[in-house]
């Protein structure tokens, strides 16, 4: 009957006998019609094939029952980065419990902003937003609810912050206090589009260093302190790792800003027969999943990923369905102790 195009509402509407309204109640509002009358509805729309337009029922309804995830990067670099498959984790169950779906949103021409338009979706959680360029007034103009997540805080926005300036200054300070004074530090550019870290949390981070390091005479200026900016992910922990231990006054320890590029200075170190940690030391800053399974297990910083992800998914819930929205939340981090830290080897103690 209707074979070479696609069944519409009003075929199905035809063959049940009703209107089209009530064949749209059918799908989007059923207690607008009796019980009857939809049984009899889905049953002819069964018979001829109709599927409901997603497009269709999202204008019905108002909603399209799916969150967004705002990127700062495009999705093969993001997905590098196991920081946020731990993320979607946390945001998934929210999904899962509310009956949502969940869209990546990259930027579009290299452009956060331009990506907001295209998306279909009822609220966004913004990731590493590093810089307002018009993000902010074009999520307003377009009236949905949205949360920040590891972004540079924004006066009347809602936003997750992790309390990484003194997670990373205990993690120093614990190398300092294992007596090592020339420490590398392999951080990520800022709000550069190799960052998971935008240009706030970046320079919370940098300023915990200096806090630990000012304990004991020294800064981030000081010639025994190298930082290194490179992208977050373990190929680039690899390279600089090697580069810096060829180079003069090569590091006793490896601070890294990601635990994957902390794990790629353990590849490095380990292909250059250095023995980790009674040679040198590394420290990474996130405890994802791998730093538990690495050898010598990482010693690093942890900050609740999954419930950042749960916290941001609850905001925004919260706020698409009329709640008032919430100021924000603060998650704290812990040193978390293993076996890739230890005191510093005597040759390098000078």
């Amino acid at each position: 009957m209707h074979e070479g195009r696609r069944v519409t509402a009003k075929d199905v509407a035809q063959a049940a006998r009703v209107s089209r309204t009530a064949v749209s109640f059918a799908f989007n509002d059923p207690a607008r019609i009796s019980q009857q009358t939809r049984q009899r509805i889905l049953r002819v729309a069964e018979e001829l094939g109709y599927v409901p337009n997603p497009i269709a029922r999202a204008l019905v309804r108002g909603s399209t029952r799916s969150l967004g995830v705002l990127l700062p990067q495009d999705i093969p670099l993001v997905m590098e980065n196991p920081y946020y498959a731990q993320f979607l984790v946390g945001l998934g169950q929210v999904c899962d419990r509310e009956g949502l779906s969940l869209l990546l949103v990259p930027p579009l021409r290299s452009s956060m902003r331009d990506a907001i338009p295209y998306a279909a979706v009822d609220g966004f959680v913004v990731c590493g937003l590093a810089t307002d360029r018009g993000e902010i007034t074009e999520l307003r103009r377009r009236g949905v609810p949205f949360v920040l997540v590891d972004s540079d805080e924004l006066p009347g926005v809602p936003s997750i912050e992790v309390t990484e300036q003194a997670g990373i200054a205990e993690l120093v300070g614990h190398l300092l206090e294992l007596g090592h004074r020339r420490l590398a530090v392999l951080s990520l550019p800022a709000g550069g589009s190799g960052s998971s870290v935008p240009v706030g949390p970046l320079a919370r981070r940098m300023a915990g260093i200096a806090d630990a390091l000012g304990v004991v005479g020294m800064s981030l200026d000081h010639p025994d302190v190298r930082v290194v900016e490179v992208a977050s992910t373990r190929a680039e922990g690899y390279r600089a790792t090697s580069e810096l231990m060829a180079g003069p006054r090569p590091p006793s320890a490896v601070v890294a800003l990601s635990d994957i590029l902390a794990v790629g200075a353990l590849d490095a170190l380990r292909d250059l027969g250095v023995d980790v940690p009674g040679q040198v030391s590394v420290a990474g800053f996130d405890d994802l999943p791998e730093a538990n399974w690495v050898r010598p297990a990482l010693t690093t910083v942890r900050q609740p990923i999954q419930a950042k992800g749960r916290v941001a998914g609850d905001f925004l819930v919260a706020s698409i369905q009329g709640e008032r929205p919430h100021s924000g939340q603060v998650l704290h981090t812990a040193l978390i102790v293993r076996e890739s830290t230890g005191p510093v080897h005597p040759s390098a103690s000078g």
